[in-house]
Parts: C-alpha cells; sequence; structure tokens
C-alpha cells in the first residue's frame, strides 16, 4: 500500500541578507535534502535540538511555508506549488495544532465557534443544528463537557486550551495531524493526558500523527517510528525500539546521553564544539565539532546515507561501527580505522 504522505528531498530555504553588492545573499537552510514516509494509522516522531528544522518541517507540510525545491505527496497528489484554492481543499485531510494553544485561538470567541469555525469554512453545505451537534461530540471525545461551548478559551487551563485545539484540528476529520509541540509547555502529568487522548483519537479515526517533539520521553512513548533531525538534515531514522535500544548515529546516542536515568550513553555526550553555520554549514559532516568520533575524515568528506536491513537509516561514516552488542569502545574504533 502507497504512504499516506511522501516526502523526497525536501527543500526549505531563505534568503538572508546582501552584505555587499557583488555578493550573492547568504542562504539559510532550515530543511535540506529531508526523505521519509508516513503510512495511514502511524505515528512518526520527528525529534532534535532547537534550530534542527522541526517547526519549519511542520509548516510546510502544512502549507504555511513555501517549499524551495522537492517533492511532498499526500496520497499522490503534490503539495508543493499548491494555491491557495487547493490548500482550502486539503484543510480537511491536513490538519495542525500549535504548541502555545492560547495563542492560535480567537479569544473573542466562544469555545464552541473556535471548534466549529473549521466546519462553517471547510463543510458549508452543514446546517447550523449539523455542526453545533459535532462541536459537542467533539468535546466529549476530547475530555471537555458540553457546557464548555459556551465559555471563552482564557477560562481554561493550558491543558485544556490544548483540549479545544485538538478538538478543532480534528472536527473536520482529517486524515493526517501534525503536533508541532503540543506538550512541551505543559506539566507532566498534563503531558500525559494529551498524549493519551492523541493516542485514543488516533485509534478511533485511524489518524496518521507527525509529532514534532524535542522529548524523546514523549515521541518514545507516542510514535511508531522516529526521525532524528540536526540543522535541516536526516541524522537517523528507525523503528521506535530499534532506535532507542541500539541508536546508530552518534548524535541520537548524544540526545540519549541527555535524558536522565541513561547511563548507558554516558560517553556519547556531544562535545562543547561550535555549532555549524545555517548559512554556510562545513564541507564534512554537520555533527563533526561536537561528535565524540569525528577525525579528518568527517571534517573532509560529507557523509552518505546507509540503509539497515531492519529499515533504518543513518548518515554517518562509521555508522555501522554501533552494533547491537552495546556502546563501542573509541579508542578501538580509531586505532580500526587507522
Amino acid at each position: 500500500m502507497p504512504p499516506l504522505l511522501a516526502v523526497r528531498q525536501l527543500r526549505v530555504h531563505y534568503r538572508g541578507r546582501r552584505w555587499l553588492p557583488w555578493q550573492p545573499p547568504s542562504l539559510l537552510r532550515a530543511v535540506d535534502d529531508l526523505n521519509f514516509n508516513l503510512r495511514r494509522g502511524e505515528t512518526l516522531g520527528v525529534v532534535g535540538e532547537s534550530g534542527s528544522g522541526k517547526s519549519t518541517l511542520a509548516r510546510a507540510l502544512a502549507g504555511l511555508e513555501p517549499v524551495t525545491a522537492g517533492s511532498a505527496r499526500f496520497e499522490g497528489r503534490e503539495l508543493k506549488g499548491l494555491d491557495k484554492r487547493g490548500w482550502k481543499e486539503l484543510r480537511r485531510d491536513i490538519q495542525m495544532v500549535f504548541q502555545d494553544p492560547l495563542a492560535s485561538l480567537n479569544p473573542k470567541f466562544k469555545v464552541g465557534r473556535c471548534i466549529g469555525e473549521p466546519l462553517k469554512i471547510l463543510h458549508p453545505e452543514l446546517p447550523a443544528d449539523e455542526r453545533r451537534r459535532r462541536v459537542l461530540e467533539m468535546l466529549e471525545q476530547v475530555g471537555l463537557s458540553a457546557d464548555d461551548a459556551e465559555r471563552y478559551p482564557r477560562e481554561f487551563s493550558g491543558g485544556q486550551c490544548q483540549r479545544i485545539a485538538i478538538a478543532r484540528a480534528l472536527i473536520v476529520r482529517p486524515k493526517l495531524l501534525i503536533c508541532d509541540e503540543v506538550v512541551s509547555a505543559l506539566d507532566v502529568s498534563v503531558q500525559a493526558q494529551i498524549v493519551n487522548l492523541l493516542r485514543d483519537l488516533q485509534r478511533r479515526y485511524q489518524l496518521a500523527i507527525l509529532f514534532i517533539s524535542h522529548d524523546l520521553g514523549v515521541v518514545r512513548h507516542i510514535s511508531d517510528r522516529v526521525l532524528v533531525m540536526y540543522f535541516g538534515k536526516l541524522m537517523e531514522q528507525a523503528e521506535r525500539d530499534a532506535l532507542f535500544a541500539t541508536p546508530r548515529h552518534p548524535y541520537t546516542r548524544a540526545l540519549l546521553a541527555a535524558i536522565p536515568g541513561h547511563d548507558a550513553f554516558a560517553a556519547f555526550r556531544a562535545r562543547d564544539g561550535e555549532l555549524p553555520s545555517p548559512y554556510a554549514p562545513p564541507v564534512g559532516c554537520l555533527f563533526v565539532s561536537r561528535c565524540p568520533m569525528a577525525d579528518e575524515r568527517c571534517t573532509r568528506q560529507p557523509p552518505h546515507y546507509r540503509r539497515y536491513p531492519d529499515g533504518a537509516v543513518a548518515l554517518c561514516h562509521y555508522a555501522s561501527e554501533f552494533g547491537r552488542d552495546g556502546i563501542v569502545d573509541f579508542e578501538a574504533a580509531a586505532l580500526a580505522r587507522s
């Protein structure tokens, strides 16, 4: 069965300032040559540090940022270059939930109107009483009551506002839900409630979810597969259990080493090197200045993607040295390469 969403060589670049009249403008590579598939009913977690391009990817797939090059096909339909009319049709199938629910809800509208507005715009054929019925039904499905439809967003907590934002996104019964850091501003207990709510709604509606977060613990709980990004590049992609048990890329292991309690990866903590410039990336590997395994080859030669029998992909010269038997010995690995 073909994937619901197929992304190939996706690029989102921005032109920077021209410092001198004869120089070409600088180019910021927010997303660079990204490839992945998303199947129906699947959750793909996207992780990485701040500035890795996660939110730009989400906005590009939702039609909120222009795609510079490459392809993103939803049910075989190309999203790149789609006009406003085309995107209005796809809004029924692709919806997005943002990090700050209060900023995405109109404070002048009551909750019932906030949730029902997409139905009014995308399904104008529905009568008012049917829209009202669906709004009340959706409120109950996200754990709120019918009486809440008459209240304003400011009267709710952050977690409740996020439930309202999820209800508004799902009211049109989309096929793809893009969640951009939807639990990052919430307390831990509320995070668990929202994640469990998303899982329940996914089973009910057979949703495909692109779940973007910097919290690997949350991603591990909700995702089927995980995609790791660093400065716009895909560093590693693998099934959830495989990635957390035996990550192949040193950047992935550095992310896991930063999680409290993951002492097994302590030797893989990232070095305090200089971050790469998004305007002028290094000739070799993007992670070379912070990688504990980097050598001269990593500095001079860009790595190529390696695909593994279990379907995993890693962008590293020495990813194959990260075997299933645990942590590699840095000195032994260096001697083997010399």
